[in-house]
C-alpha cells in the first residue's frame, strides 16, 4: 500500500480558481478519472478528475479554497504501486496503449515522457518518419473551445476544406447564434484530414469540429503506441493542457514465457475504467450542480438555486431550469422557503409570486384570449428573452428618477451640416469621409460631462452588497441600435481618447454588425453609460430603463423647432429633447440637475468640450 497526492492539473489562463463543490469525502473509494471536486471561475467550471483509483485518505481542500495548477487535492491509498509515498500524481486521463510486439524484455518501459498538447484538441500518436526521430505525425482532434454564455449556435460557413494547411488560431468556420456570430479558431497546427461539421448543424463547446494530421512528441522506446490525452477544460484557445506524466503499456507478445511474466513485472499497474464524473442522486457535498452563466442568471433574478431540480446532463441546473421556476413561483404554483418562512401576502392581496411574493402582488393573469376573438401565438426572440429578464430585474431593483430638459442644437447642427457637405465634395472628388451624426456629438459632449461628474460614470460594488462604489477611469459608451431581432446595445471603447469623426466610422460598422446580427459579446460589454436614441423616429420624452451595472442612461429624441424667448424676441431654435434617468442611490436630485444643465450648455457651444 502506498499514498499518493492528487494534484490540480494545468486548467489553462486561470489562476486561481474557487472550490465549489466537493465530489468525495474521506473513506471513499474512488476509480481512475472519477471526479473529485468541481472548481469555478468567472468564465467556467470545471471538475478536476483523479489519475489513480484507491481510498481516500484526506482531503486538503475545502469548499471556498482557492486552488491553482499544482495544488493538493486529496491523498489516496493505492495499492501495488512501487513509488515513494507522498509521491505526487498529475491528474491526466491516460489510455491504454495498443498491443506492442517484441523480441526481448528490454524493449518494455513502463513510463512516456511527458507530451504536451494544445487545448481543446486531442492527439493520436503514428508512427514516426525517419527524417525527424524526435516526433511523430499524429492524428489531432480539434473541438469547440469556451465560447461564452451560447449553447446550440448554427454554424454558417466553413473556413478550411480536407486537405488545407492550417495554423493554429487560423478560424475555422463562423457560428452564429440569436444575438452574435464568431470564428472559431484551431487549437492545433497541422492538415485538414476531416471535417466533422457541415453547414447548418448546431454546435455546443466539447464538440468535435475536424481532425488535423500535425506532429507531436514522439513516445520514447514505443514507436507504435497510442496515447490519448484528454486536456482540463479550459476558456480559451491558446492554453496549454496538463502534460502526459504516465502511461500504460499494453500485454505484450514475447517468445517466451519469463520474459512475458519479466515484462508485466517492469511494466506500470493498469489504469482502471473511467468512472462517472458525478453522481446527482448521491449527497451533495456542496453548491448546486450549475454553470457559472445560470449562476449568474440565477443571482440576476434572485431565484435559490438550491431550490431548483435540474434537468441537463448529471443532474445539473440549466437557465431553462431557473426560467420555469421563475414562471411557477410568478404563477403562485411555488413558493421559495425563504417567502414561505418570511413573507405574508399584503392585506388583501392573497396571492404570491416571485415578484408578487416579495411586493405582496396578486398573481400573474391568467385569461384564454380565444373567447374574446382570434389570436395567434409566436414564440419571443432569443434577445427579447435575455433583455426581457434584465429589464424586469433593472425596473424592479433600482430606484429611478428621470430628469428632462432641452438643449439648443442650433449652432451644432448647423457646423454638422456643412461639414458633411465638405464630406460630400471630398467624395466627389475622389477622396473618402465619413459623414458625422448627432449621436456621435452627444457621445463626445457625455463624456466631458463624465467627467466633470464622475458618479455617473460608476457602479456600485455588488461584492459588497451595495455599500461602496466603484468609479471607473474609462469611457466605454453604449448606444441603443435597433435591428430586426430586437434592440442590441453596441459599445463605443475609450470614447474619449476618439475624434468624432472615428466615433462616427465605428458606430456605422458597429450598427451594421448589430442589424445582421454579426456583433460579438466583447462589442457589446463593458459600458460604463448608455445613450438611448430615438431621434430618428420621433417622439418627445421618455424614461429608459438603466443597464446595470451602469447608473445613468441617456434617452434623446427627436429635435425640432421651437420658439425660444432670447430676452427681447422669440427666435426659433433647434431644440433637441433629453431624458437622463439615473439610480438614486448613488446619484441625488441636484447632481442629476447639473449633469443635464451642463450637457446642454456643451451640446449649445461644443467649444466647451475643449475646457
Amino acid at each position: 500500500m502506498a499514498s499518493i497526492e492528487i494534484q490540480v492539473p494545468d486548467i489553462g489562463d486561470l489562476d486561481e480558481v474557487a472550490v465549489i463543490e466537493l465530489l468525495v469525502k474521506v473513506g471513499d473509494t474512488v476509480k481512475a478519472e472519477q471526479s473529485l471536486i468541481t472548481v469555478e471561475s468567472d468564465k467556467a467550471s470545471m471538475e478536476i478528475p483523479s489519475s489513480a483509483a484507491g481510498v481516500v485518505q484526506a482531503l486538503r481542500v475545502a469548499l471556498g479554497d482557492k486552488v491553482k495548477q499544482g495544488s493538493v487535492v486529496l491523498v489516496l491509498e493505492v495499492a501495488g504501486q512501487d513509488s515513494a509515498p507522498n509521491k505526487a500524481v498529475a491528474p491526466v486521463a491516460i489510455a491504454p496503449a495498443a498491443p506492442v510486439s517484441v523480441a526481448s524484455e528490454a524493449s518494455v518501459v513502463a513510463a512516456v515522457p511527458a507530451v504536451p498538447v494544445v487545448p481543446a484538441v486531442s492527439a493520436v500518436a503514428a508512427p514516426a518518419q525517419a527524417s525527424d526521430p524526435a516526433a511523430s505525425a499524429a492524428l489531432i482532434e480539434v473541438r469547440i473551445p469556451d465560447i461564452g454564455d451560447f449553447k446550440d449556435v448554427a454554424v454558417i460557413e466553413l473556413l478550411v476544406k480536407v486537405g488545407d494547411t492550417i495554423k493554429v488560431e487560423q478560424s475555422l468556420m463562423t457560428v452564429e447564434s440569436d444575438k452574435a456570430s464568431m470564428e472559431i479558431p484551431s487549437g492545433a497546427a497541422g492538415l485538414v484530414k476531416e471535417i466533422k461539421v457541415k453547414l447548418g448543424d448546431t454546435v455546443n463547446i466539447g464538440d468535435l469540429v475536424v481532425i488535423l494530421e500535425g506532429r507531436v512528441a514522439s513516445v520514447a522506446s514505443v514507436p507504435t503506441a497510442t496515447v490519448a490525452a484528454t486536456p482540463a477544460p479550459v476558456a480559451g484557445v491558446n492554453t496549454a493542457v496538463a502534460p502526459v506524466n504516465t502511461a500504460e503499456v499494453a500485454p505484450v507478445s514475447v517468445a517466451s514465457k519469463n520474459k512475458s511474466e519479466s515484462a508485466t513485472a517492469n511494466a506500470t499497474p493498469p489504469v482502471l475504467a473511467a468512472a462517472p464524473a458525478h453522481t446527482p442522486s448521491g449527497t451533495s457535498l456542496g453548491l448546486p450542480h450549475a454553470s457559472p452563466s445560470v449562476r449568474k442568471f440565477a443571482r440576476e433574478l434572485g431565484v435559490p438555486l438550491g431550490e431548483i431540480k435540474g434537468s441537463g446532463l448529471k443532474g445539473r441546473i440549466t437557465e431553462a431550469d431557473v426560467q420555469g421556476f421563475t414562471r411557477s413561483v410568478m404563477a403562485g404554483a411555488v413558493q421559495t422557503l425563504a417567502a414561505a418562512a418570511q413573507i405574508k401576502p399584503a392585506a388583501g392581496g392573497g396571492g404570491s409570486g416571485a415578484a408578487g411574493s416579495g411586493l405582496g402582488l396578486i398573481p400573474w393573469p391568467k385569461v384564454d384570449f380565444t373567447k374574446f376573438g382570434p389570436i395567434e401565438r409566436k414564440e419571443m426572440s432569443r434577445i427579447k428573452k435575455i433583455s426581457g429578464a434584465n429589464l424586469l430585474r433593472n425596473a424592479i431593483m433600482i430606484p429611478a428618477v428621470t430628469n428632462h430638459d432641452d438643449a439648443d442644437i442650433t449652432d451644432l447642427e448647423a457646423f454638422r451640416v456643412l461639414t458633411n457637405a465638405e464630406t460630400d465634395k471630398a467624395a466627389k472628388a475622389g477622396g473618402a469621409g465619413v459623414k458625422i451624426t448627432m449621436l456621435a456629438f452627444l457621445i463626445k459632449a457625455c463624456v466631458a460631462a463624465l467627467k466633470k461628474y464622475p458618479e455617473f460614470n460608476s457602479s456600485l460594488d455588488a461584492e459588497s452588497d451595495g455599500a461602496a462604489i466603484i468609479y471607473k477611469h474609462y469611457y466605454h459608451i453604449g448606444f441603443a441600435a435597433d435591428t430586426p431581432n430586437g434592440l442590441m446595445v453596441p459599445v463605443i471603447k475609450d470614447a474619449d481618447k476618439k475624434g468624432i469623426f472615428q466615433i462616427s466610422a465605428e458606430m456605422g460598422e458597429l450598427a451594421k454588425k448589430a442589424r445582421e446580427g454579426k456583433l460579438s459579446p466583447a462589442e457589446m460589454s463593458g459600458a460604463s453609460f448608455t445613450i438611448s436614441s430615438l431621434g430618428g423616429i420621433g417622439g418627445t420624452y421618455f424614461t429608459p430603463i438603466i443597464n446595470a451595472p451602469e447608473v445613468a442612461i441617456l434617452g434623446v429624441c427627436k429635435s425640432s423647432m421651437q420658439p425660444v424667448w432670447d430676452g427681447k424676441v422669440f427666435v426659433p431654435r433647434l431644440m433637441l429633447p433629453l431624458s437622463l434617468t439615473w439610480d438614486h442611490r448613488v446619484i441625488d436630485g441636484a447632481a442629476a440637475a447639473r449633469f443635464n444643465v451642463y450637457l446642454s450648455h456643451i451640446l449649445g457651444d461644443f467649444r466647451r468640450v475643449l475646457l
